[in-house]
C-alpha cells in the first residue's frame, strides 16, 4: 500500500527539466511575503480578478504563509520525502491523528471559513455512503451510527456549539468522507471559462487527489491563470505547488477540462472541477 503511494504521490515526470530551467528564469515570487497574493506577482499583462471582500474567494487570495522556504511537514513532524514542488506553506494546522489528508484539508478551510463568517449552518458534507452530516446536527447531539452503508443517526450526546466540538466534527467528516464524496456530492463546473477561485480540480477515489484555486489573473485576451494549492497523503502541511511544467509562469497554471495536467507530485489524467456550494 505505502508503495502504491509513493508511486502515485511522485515528481511529474518533468521536474527535473523544469527545476534546472527555472534558475534562467525570472522569479514571480516575493519571498518577504505572508499571504498568498503578496507572496506571488502576477506575470507582465495580466491582472488579478477582483471579488467582493468578505467571500471566500479573497478569504482564499489572502490566506497566510509560513516564511518563504519552510519545509512539508508530515502529521507525525517527520520532513515529506519531497520539498521540490512548492513555494508557499499555509498557516493551518496539521493534525497529529493523521486523518487531514487532501480532501480534508479542503473540506477544513471551507469549514473555517464559514464558521468565522456566521455561516456555521451551511457546514455539512455527504460521507461516502451518500449520508450528509451537519455541523448543526452534531452540535445538537445527534451521532452516525454505521453498519455498512447503512448510516442513521441518533440523539447520543450533549449539546456542545464550541470550536474544539467543531474540530471533533471536522475529524468525523475526515474519516468518512473524501475525494470521491466531494465529487459525487458538489456541482461540476462544466467549462474552465466559468473557473474562478475556491474551486477544485479532483480525481474521486481511492485513493483520488484534490487541488483547490486559490488566486486568479486575465490578460487582455481574456487568457486566464490560477494559482493552486494542496494538502497530500500522508497528512500534511497545505501547500501552493509550483507549475513544474511550465517555468516561465511557475506558479501560475493554465486550466482547461478534460486534459491532462500534471500538479507538483500528481497527474491528472482527464482534469474535472467541482465547486462547494
Amino acid at each position: 500500500m505505502l508503495a502504491a503511494l509513493f508511486f502515485q504521490f511522485k515528481p511529474t515526470k518533468q521536474a527535473i527539466k523544469t527545476i534546472a530551467s527555472v534558475i534562467d528564469t525570472p522569479s514571480l515570487i516575493n519571498k518577504d511575503s505572508i499571504t498568498i497574493k503578496s507572496r506571488v506577482i502576477i506575470p507582465k499583462g495580466y491582472k488579478r480578478i477582483e471579488y467582493p471582500k468578505g467571500s471566500f474567494q479573497e478569504y482564499l487570495r489572502n490566506y497566510k504563509l509560513k516564511p518563504f522556504g519552510s519545509k512539508i511537514i508530515n502529521y507525525d513532524d517527520t520532513e515529506y520525502f519531497w520539498q521540490g514542488g512548492h513555494i508557499g506553506i499555509l498557516e493551518i494546522p496539521v493534525p497529529k491523528n493523521g486523518l487531514q489528508q487532501c480532501a480534508d484539508a479542503l473540506i477544513r478551510i471551507r469549514s473555517e471559513y464559514l464558521w468565522d463568517n456566521k455561516r456555521k449552518d451551511e457546514i455539512g458534507f455527504n460521507f461516502t455512503s451518500g449520508h450528509y452530516c451537519s455541523w448543526k446536527k452534531y452540535a445538537e447531539g445527534y451521532r452516525p451510527k454505521i453498519n455498512g452503508n447503512k448510516v442513521s443517526f441518533h440523539k447520543t450526546a450533549t449539546k456542545n456549539h464550541s470550536k474544539e466540538n467543531f474540530y471533533k466534527y471536522l475529524n468525523l467528516i475526515y474519516m468518512y468522507s473524501g475525494t470521491l464524496s466531494l465529487f459525487n456530492e458538489l456541482p461540476k463546473v462544466n467549462s474552465a471559462k466559468d473557473l474562478k477561485i475556491g474551486d477544485m480540480l479532483i480525481k474521486g477515489g481511492s485513493p483520488g487527489h484534490i487541488v483547490m484555486i486559490c488566486d486568479e489573473a486575465i490578460n487582455t485576451q481574456g487568457d486566464k491563470i490560477y494559482l493552486l494549492f494542496q494538502g497530500n497523503t500522508p497528512a500534511q502541511s497545505v501547500h501552493l505547488v509550483k507549475n513544474l511544467e511550465d517555468s516561465k509562469i511557475s506558479p501560475w497554471y493554465h486550466l482547461k477540462k478534460d486534459i491532462e495536467i500534471p500538479v507538483s507530485n500528481y497527474t491528472f489524467n482527464s482534469s474535472k472541477f467541482v465547486r462547494f456550494k
